[in-house]
């Protein structure tokens, strides 16, 4: 078995080692578009700006456990998504602000203006003029477009905006996996993983990226159908929803389809009825429906999106290195905690979620289209695995030391760490 201080190491060394050959291949003009792998990152040096952040994780690090140990369960869900919230805010107003990547003329808001008033028409088009669109829009089903689109036609257009959808539903993750463990592991399991969840390093990209926004989005589809499991009259209804936001999923990113193998083991679980998976079932059907309707073809904006990508310079990253570095930044992103969680004993139903998400990174890793700038792309899957450093239990004084490291790699992250997005 696995000791903890061993999957410590573990996790340690994975890191240097990434960190240090990619240094070398940096440097010998391998990885010329990755200034600090194995992240696709610029390297700076903290300030004072990120004094609120260490404050706070100061008081939320002895705090939180307690609070989600003892509260009421939905009072425990709210005091997490609040930390989350206020984690996730502090770090990025530290840097560049909470709306600045968002700003960037590659990110998804530059490609409203292709839009116009026509929704339907772009969306038509939108496999054939792939092209002349931003980067993260042409690496991209047309969802995420269509969702700003429609942030802006409610009267909150621009970066503000889009910046607050995105930390909230990000952060909200945090109440919906706490919500899915609780029904698959128990509502121990899940009051072990709040504090976690809701100081986890990968605070650092949800204020910045589009990604947490669908982390969001899957980890509700997972909760609503499990929660279909325990409700005798709403079954249909939260089967519905979870197929929706499920459904939704490949076509708010191409590497969201190995996802689906974490509803898939939680529905198997939390042994989810045959009228609730029928009902997630026909919503996700439902969605591929309304996009073929609309004149989108998954497949062929897969390949659209797999010829764009063969052009860009990303293509041209070496396999063998990104196999291996892409994992030691899944690493940073979930934290050691995560590491450590992984590795403790305790009952495989407290594991199972976790594990299933890291098989499906591993299933993205091998395949080689994820080289590179996967801080942002493991999001989705990363809040997942951070579930499993509830299994060290929080509110013991030497696992709540291990709360602390999470804050700190947070921190450390977020200071000398300047992310494009």
């Amino acid at each position: 078995m696995i000791t903890r201080r061993r999957a410590l190491a573990a996790w340690a060394a994975l890191v240097a080692v990434a960190f240090a050959v990619g240094g070398l291949l940096h440097a010998r003009g391998v990885l010329r578009i990755d200034h600090l792998p194995p992240l696709h990152a610029l390297a700076r040096l903290p300030t004072l700006a990120l004094l609120p952040a260490a404050a706070f994780a100061v008081v939320a690090v002895p705090a939180l456990p307690r609070l989600t140990a003892h509260l009421p369960m939905r009072a425990a869900l709210a005091a997490a998504f609040g930390a989350s919230l206020a984690w996730t805010v502090l770090l990025a107003v530290s840097g560049e602000g909470l709306a600045w990547p968002f700003t960037h003329p590659q990110e998804y808001l530059a490609g409203l203006g292709a839009v116009g008033d026509d929704p339907l028409g772009w969306l038509a088009g939108f496999t054939r003029d792939l092209p002349a669109y931003p980067t993260h829009v042409r690496g991209h089903p047309p969802l995420p477009v269509l969702v700003l689109w429609a942030l802006a036609a409610a009267g909150l257009p621009g970066p503000f905006w889009a910046a607050v959808l995105v930390v909230v539903t990000g952060c909200s993750a945090t109440v919906a996996i706490g919500l899915a463990v609780w029904r698959v592991a128990g509502e121990e399991a899940a009051r072990r993983a709040l504090p976690y969840l809701a100081l986890c390093p990968a605070a650092v990209w949800i204020a910045t990226t589009m990604d947490a926004f669908f982390a969001g989005v899957g980890a509700w589809g997972t909760a609503l159908l499990v929660l279909g499991a325990r409700s005798r009259t709403g079954r249909v209804t939260l089967g519905l929803g979870a197929g929706l936001a499920l459904g939704a999923l490949p076509y708010l990113s191409y590497g969201l389809v190995p996802y689906l193998v974490v509803p898939l083991v939680a529905a198997v679980t939390a042994e989810v009825p045959r009228t609730t998976v029928a009902a997630c079932l026909g919503g996700m059907a439902g969605v591929s429906a309304l996009f073929a309707a609309g004149g989108f073809w998954w497949p062929a904006g897969v390949l659209a999106t797999h010829a764009e990508w063969a052009a860009d310079p990303g293509a041209a990253r070496p396999y063998l290195y990104f196999l291996v570095a892409d994992l030691a930044v899944l690493a940073l992103v979930t934290g050691p905690a995560a590491a450590a969680g992984l590795a403790a004993p305790g009952r495989a139903g407290e594991r199972i979620l976790p594990v299933a998400a890291l098989a499906a990174v591993l299933a993205l890793d091998v395949s080689g289209v994820t080289r590179g700038e996967v801080e942002r792309i493991w999001l989705p899957y990363a809040l997942w695995i951070v579930a499993a450093a509830g299994r060290t239990g929080a509110g013991r004084a030497g696992d709540r030391r291990l709360l602390a490291v999470q804050a700190v790699a947070g921190l450390l992250l977020q200071g000398f760490v300047r992310s494009p997005w």
